[in-house]
């Protein structure tokens, strides 16, 4: 009797500290989560609601409220090319960029660790791009590919192009662009993998007689996965969905436009407000689609 009523003072004496660190929580949950009703869910579930209207009777521009499906048919139909380019170039640029990035990473992260100078001056010059504007840079890039520019007529000279060559307006001027343009997004969650890798193992790896190549795909490759797996999501996401770099006012022309560009001109200049909105779900959802197969391929489910 005694322990029967001992116990349930003290279960309900727990009880009621345990609730009220629910209710603190809740209380310091409760902006986030505002924050993400009011700027994820509330735009998301309009745009839903915009890609099924259809095109007013009366003016221009103007839509009633309707469950008109048929408009994703006709996106795919007709959007279906840009749709795949989209996802090409994104792939192409993901992959030279972390091409490019891998090896910069892991100098900066383990060659010059013991040299904190050099490797902050390092970090600085990776990050400085961020400090001009995307759309500067890119216009820059437009003006160095130009057909005036030192690139063109140097690849001439060598005879690498033909006179009336261009490289503004085709397909390697954009994944050029979106290469550039997201290697820093690739480089810094690489570094800070490759920062923490302990070089231990990798003396470990040489005391039992590892080649370099050896060592790089059986050690490096998998501690450093989880860099690899962030830089490829955080440079392939944007870049689907960019529609500066393949614009014909910057690096793009006709033959390469991108899923944004076909987005913006519809929201932008032809008003048809249904079939933006309609392509914008469809890129989120294969976008969600890969990178959830993506991500659980690789192993590393817990950065979802």
């Amino acid at each position: 009797m005694a322990i029967t009523a001992f116990t349930g003072v003290a279960t309900s004496t727990d009880a009621s500290p345990r609730r009220k660190k629910s209710w603190v929580a809740l209380v310091l949950l409760l902006p986030g989560l505002l924050y993400l009703v009011l700027f994820f869910i509330v735009p998301l579930v309009s745009l839903v609601i915009t890609s099924l209207q259809v095109p007013s009777p009366t003016a221009f521009g103007q839509y009633d409220t309707a469950f008109n499906w048929q408009t994703y048919g006709v996106v795919i139909s007709t959007y279906g090319t840009q749709i795949l380019r989209s996802f090409l170039y994104a792939l192409l640029a993901t992959i030279f960029a972390l091409l490019f990035s891998y090896p910069l990473a892991y100098f900066i992260g383990v060659k010059v660790r013991r040299y904190p100078i050099l490797q902050g001056l390092m970090l600085v010059l990776v990050i400085a791009p961020f400090f001009i504007s995307f759309l500067l840079r890119t216009l820059a890039w437009k003006a160095i590919l130009s057909d005036d520019g030192v690139v063109v007529g140097g690849l001439k000279a060598l005879s690498l192009m033909g006179s009336q060559d261009h490289l503004t307006g085709t397909p390697v001027a954009v994944v050029f662009g979106l290469t550039y343009n997201f290697i820093p997004f690739m480089c810094l969650p690489l570094y800070t993998t490759l920062e923490r890798l302990d070089v231990r193992y990798l003396e470990a790896s040489n005391d039992l007689y590892a080649g370099t190549f050896e060592t790089f795909r059986k050690v490096i490759l998998p501690l450093s996965l989880p860099g690899i797996v962030s830089g490829t999501l955080l440079t392939f996401i944007p870049a689907t969905g960019d529609y500066v770099n393949a614009s014909s006012e910057f690096l793009g022309g006709a033959s390469s436009t991108m899923v944004g560009n076909v987005i913006q001109s519809n929201f932008l200049v032809q008003l048809n407000y249904p079939v933006a909105a309609a392509l914008s779900i469809i890129l989120m959802a294969i976008i969600l689609v890969i990178v959830s197969l993506y991500v659980k391929r690789s192993g590393t489910d817990d950065l979802v």
